[in-house]
């Protein structure tokens, strides 16, 4: 216990490091080898069946280092070893310790020459199949992590913007994403001690062998038969106690590198994908029975593995089967035949607000039973738009519709379609996001939620994917990323009455004065939604509650025109509205309209709130068209589109352009904050 202790202070590690230098400088007696071979034997098997045990390489992230210790105490044996061999070798087999001289003695069985072909047989099953193996996987895996970072982290920027999953939840996965690319780097490395451990212990051999015989016969004057008996003895049995606990590690790397990185019990998928299938079984055990009754063969070998075999099969179409009749439910009792009635309001199907329809090979994705995630991520992408728009967004009714395709899904709002998409659950979509280093196999469609350009790939060549800079996403993610942007697109008709009345209970809360003397003393409950509705419909969210309802308490007074109050309102959230365009950066790039343009727009919209009365159709279309170029110039350049207009103007043009050009911000001048300088980006004119 004192020593546990010591280690878990951290002195531990340094004072093992030491003596593990001073094992290679100040010569050990036998049994201090003997204590320490069989240590290093306990500690390699330890190493072994913990690898069997963790759920992901990543649980044990601390195997480079340990393996780097192993191997330094190793070679410190060695050398320690080397020293006794030489200087002792002479006095008997025993003068070494008892455990190289029982390994010696073991293998060797009075024959040196099946002592060097055994040994040599363990050097080339570590040094060429295990560790060259090992090695090259964990460079690969490497590589490959390596390379599929930038994708991982596109990846989950995406689920972040689609509300999948919190911030806190990306910080994990963020970190998980370097810890993985950190352990498999250091696994690389680490790898590189293993193999030259292995090139170590045929040297040491060597050296044992021809220093042995050269000190026996030349400086203790042995007979060369003798000397060659005694030292070819401590030789093998010295690099035998090296050689297994050497194997044992780097079977344990290799294991270790051979994993996925998922969590899984190893142990339980080995049985349940090796042995637990009936068909290789059944066909193993044919194979060896039709072997068995050949004459000349070993029959009793043979047949005895082909009936065990043929158990095995057996036993699991059995289990299987019982497995079967206990979930098989109890036949239901036909309901009798229910009495005609006459019809009232409940036969009425009410419309669902928002509504998914999903294809009969798409019910998994939202079944729980079935492994599916997309009720869960429904649920994130509408925790982040009433966190981002300051109101409860109803809940999505889904259902399924025979009536669509096998794959396909349709999004309704009031019962009338806004998106649809077809999906592959057992594909994954790889989303071009404009520069990557090569093209997939799969089928090319495009994502449905941005229009960009996807391919539809299997599950296996996801990492790939990633490291040519594509980013990759699951059905389900499609679906809920859709589903998002159109909730922020139609935000203003998921926002009613009852939304607005929750609203302002949950505003009364804090400033209960305020909402008293504004609904429905000066204004109307149905005004505020009609305000409320229109900056929802201009990308402006209404979590300010407080603010929205200050400026519509302080313009009421002077009218009741939802248009102009919306205004006002804008002008009080111009800063919000503003650094939720541009950022916290204190310039603001704009386009402006042409003075004279300006003039003939406010002429032609004099005393109408509809769009373009009295507008030339060319003049519009080339209006149109000009600030279409304008803002694909802006964000091209990574800057907000901005339009800066008068505020008489302001209302009526984003209306005008929030379909022809809807990644244009149509702001009135005075709804830029005086801290904000404004940069002239360019004029449009007629």
């Amino acid at each position: 216990m004192t020593l546990v202790k010591l280690l878990g202070t951290g002195v531990g590690a340094p004072i093992a490091l030491l003596g593990i230098l001073a094992m290679m400088i100040v010569p050990l007696p036998a049994f201090a080898l003997d204590a320490l071979f069989t240590f290093n034997i306990a500690l390699s098997l330890v190493i072994v069946v913990s690898v069997f045990n963790v759920k992901r390489p990543l649980d044990y992230a601390i195997f480079p280092t340990v393996l780097l210790l192993v191997t330094l105490l190793r070679l410190a044996l060695n050398v320690a070893s080397t020293r006794v061999v030489l200087l002792r070798g002479h006095e008997g087999s025993d003068a070494a310790g008892h455990v190289i001289a029982s390994f010696g003695e073991f293998v060797i069985g009075g024959n040196y020459a099946v002592g060097a072909v055994v040994f040599i047989i363990l050097t080339i099953i570590n040094f060429v199949v295990v560790t060259k193996g090992a090695g090259r996987v964990s460079e690969v895996s490497a590589r490959f992590t390596l390379d599929a970072m930038p994708g991982k982290q596109m990846a989950i920027d995406a689920d972040v913007g689609a509300g999948v999953i919190t911030q806190d939840e990306a910080r994990v996965r963020r970190a998980e994403v370097r810890a993985e690319a950190d352990f498999y780097g250091s696994m690389d490395g680490a790898s590189k001690f293993v193999r030259g451990d292995a090139i170590a212990g045929i040297l040491v051999l060597l050296i044992n062998l021809i220093g042995g015989l050269s000190i026996g016969t030349g400086m203790h004057d042995l007979p060369f038969g003798e000397a060659m008996r005694t030292y070819t003895l401590l030789t093998i049995g010295d690099g035998l106690v090296a050689q297994i606990p050497g194997l044992l590690l780097s079977v344990a790397v290799a294991i270790l590198v051979t994993r996925l990185s998922r969590e899984q019990d190893m142990g339980g998928e080995l049985a349940r994908q090796l042995f637990g299938q009936v068909r290789p079984l059944a066909i193993a055990a044919t194979v060896l029975g039709v072997l068995g009754m050949i004459p000349g063969m070993p029959n009793v070998a043979f047949l005895t593995m082909a009936m065990v075999c043929g158990l095995g099969a057996w036993w699991l179409v059995k289990r299987r089967s019982e497995v079967v009749v206990e979930l098989a439910p109890e036949p239901e009792v036909a309901p009798a035949a229910p009495e005609t009635k006459e019809l009232s309001w409940d036969d009425v199907r009410p419309v669902d607000p928002l509504a998914l329809e999903v294809g009969y090979r798409l019910v998994p994705l939202v079944d729980r039973n079935q492994g599916g995630d997309l009720l869960a991520r429904i649920r994130g992408v509408r925790r982040k738009l009433s966190q981002d728009l300051g109101f409860l967004v109803q809940a999505v009714h889904i259902r399924d519709n025979l009536e669509l395709g096998p794959n396909a899904y349709r999004i309704n709002l009031a019962g009338v379609p806004i998106g649809e998409g077809v999906v592959y659950p057992e594909r994954e979509l790889a989303i071009n996001p404009g520069r990557v280093l090569g093209t997939l196999q799969g089928i090319a469609t495009r994502d449905p939620a941005f229009g960009m350009d996807a391919v539809w790939i299997d599950a296996a060549l996801r990492e790939h994917a990633q490291s040519l800079g594509y980013t990759v996403v699951d059905a389900s993610t499609v679906v809920a990323t859709h589903l998002s942007n159109l909730m922020q697109t139609h935000a203003h008709e998921l926002f009613g009455h009852d939304e607005a009345e929750q609203l302002l209970k949950a505003l009364a809360k804090t400033a209960p004065k305020l909402v008293e003397e504004l609904v429905p003393k000066v204004l109307s409950l149905a005004v505020v939604v009609r305000v409320m509705q229109g900056l929802l419909a201009e990308r402006v969210p209404v979590r300010n509650s407080r603010a929205v309802l200050e400026a519509l308490a302080e313009a009421a007074p002077r009218t009741q025109d939802p248009q102009l109050l919306i205004g006002q309102v804008r002008v009080a959230l111009g800063r919000q509205i503003v650094q939720e365009i541009a950022g916290l950066g204190e310039e603001l790039p704009v386009i402006t309209l042409d003075p004279e343009l300006e003039r003939l727009l406010s002429n032609s919209l004099a005393g109408s709130a509809t769009a373009t009365p009295g507008l030339e159709p060319g003049l519009a279309e080339r209006l149109q068209q000009s600030l279409a170029d304008a803002a694909s110039r802006q964000e091209r350049g990574g800057q907000p589109a901005v339009l800066m207009t008068p505020p008489n103007l302001r209302a009526t043009l984003s209306r005008f352009l929030r379909v022809s050009v809807p990644n244009l911000y149509v702001l009135a001048w005075n709804e830029i904050p005086e801290t904000r300088k404004v940069r002239l980006v360019t004029a449009v004119g007629r």
